[in-house]
């Protein structure tokens, strides 16, 4: 049986270290040459790196020590699968068009074609009444995060979810919502965390809860694997229309849950108080193409009656030149019948990944929670701290899986296990697992 104070201690590094870029000579000596802007000061506020690229230094770093070794990644969550061959076919024959006259297009509208953004909300949002209009195709869900940071402003009180995707909380100090960052606790001034653990159902506590501008919440929920039921989003939508909130609602693993709501838009009043973002990433395997969504309802309105919709519409048309055509006519064949019956296989695949996953850890007596509605699975390492638990996986059984202080406080004895995987690699890698922790 598996014990936690079998982790040995292991430093946690920062792998890259700020570096001075140019030397000249001065009489005879060496010196740093340095410019006379000030270093913007919400960037100093971050935390260590990003926490996926420090993933990725770690498994090269190791690579280098063990070039031998077969390394399997249950980390970053990168799809691994092929993409459905009407989907490939969609996006090569667009991209031949461009070789042609009649088929050659240059800059496309901001918020995306007309086509993809009907096909969007009819597969998502049909009985929800959103829109096609209200649907902003974007290159990812990760950039309109940071959009509607810009959007937002550095005035606005926030609330996030504790643990949650890193991309919240570090779009929130850049953008300068944040004070500083308590190094003994790890959270930052001014953002209103929301624990959400085993304790409360992975649910956070609403009624202990300050009342803030902005909450951002996702579901199924990056890392645990979460997903809130009909009650508790119901809570949530009551919570912001009480205190006049707006919920940023990432949706972006919602393809996966086969037993509650998929969409924010689901619960009554929602469109009142509730923006919803999403993506093609793990829906149709566009981590590489690159390709998402934000719906923005024309009845969410700031304190002025100002609809956001409109300010939205301003920072996109700003911010950025629209998705690639390319890969809009993947994500159009996507949703289209034969397409989607190739993307639900892809995820039904990774599906059966987590159940895999989650059978070995419960096989070994630990605990862990997700994979169900989602392809994350949280597992729990009492007494130990994530990091001692990712190196001592990654150094023994050469797997690499994500330390779960990365995703905030609630963390700490936790590690993040991804099921996107080929299913050879799933097996071998339960194997290794259970060699080491049983």
């Amino acid at each position: 049986m598996f014990k936690a104070s079998s982790f040995g201690l292991m430093p946690c590094k920062t792998f890259l270290q700020p570096k001075s870029s140019i030397k000249t000579e001065d009489n005879g000596k060496v010196k740093f040459y340095h410019t006379k802007v000030v270093r913007n000061p919400k960037l100093e506020r971050l935390q260590y790196n990003y926490l996926f690229p420090e993933i990725s230094a770690r498994e090269l770093q190791h690579v280098k020590k063990y070039p031998n070794a077969r390394v399997i990644s249950l980390g970053i969550g990168d799809t691994t699968e092929p993409l459905p061959e009407v989907v490939a076919s969609s996006m090569a024959n667009y991209a031949h068009n461009l070789s042609t006259p009649a088929g050659y297009r240059g800059y496309g509208a901001e918020q995306g074609s007309k086509e993809l953004r009907k096909a969007i909300a009819e597969t998502f949002y049909k009985k929800m009444g959103i829109k096609d209009k209200e649907v902003f195709v974007s290159d990812g869900a990760q950039c309109d995060i940071s959009r509607l940071q810009l959007l937002f402003g550095s005035n606005m009180s926030i609330a996030i979810q504790d643990p949650i995707f890193p991309a919240y909380i570090d779009s929130s100090v850049i953008i300068g919502q944040t004070g500083d960052v308590d190094t003994e606790s790890g959270r930052y001034q001014n953002i209103k965390y929301m624990k959400c653990g085993p304790h409360n159902g992975f649910f956070p506590n609403l009624w202990e809860t300050e009342r803030t501008d902005i909450i951002f919440f996702c579901s199924p929920n990056n890392p645990t694997g979460h997903a809130a039921n009909r009650e508790q989003l119901e809570q949530l939508v009551q919570f912001a229309q009480d205190n006049g909130s707006i919920i940023v609602y990432d949706s972006a693993y919602a393809v996966y849950v086969t037993d509650g709501p998929r969409s924010i838009y689901e619960i009554s009043g929602a469109k009142k108080v509730a923006i919803e973002i999403s993506s093609f990433s793990k829906i149709a395997g566009f981590t590489g193409v690159r390709l998402g969504w934000t719906v923005v309802p024309e009845e969410l309105l700031y304190l002025n009656g100002f609809p956001v919709i409109n300010d939205f519409n301003r920072i996109v048309c700003t911010c950025f030149n629209g998705a690639s055509r390319i890969a809009q006519a993947g994500g159009l064949a996507s949703l289209s019948s034969e397409g989607f019956k190739g993307v639900l296989s892809l995820v039904d695949h990774y599906k059966q990944n987590a159940e895999i996953l989650l059978e070995t850890f419960e096989s070994l007596g630990l605990k862990a929670y997700g994979g169900v509605n989602a392809p994350y699975l949280w597992v729990h390492f009492p007494g130990s701290n994530s990091w001692d638990v990712f190196n001592e996986i990654l150094e023994k059984t050469h797997i690499i899986t994500v330390p779960g202080s990365g995703f905030g406080p609630a963390g700490k004895e936790f590690i993040r296990v991804t099921a996107f995987g080929h299913r050879e690699d799933i097996i071998e890698a339960s194997k290794r697992l259970t060699s080491l922790l049983s």
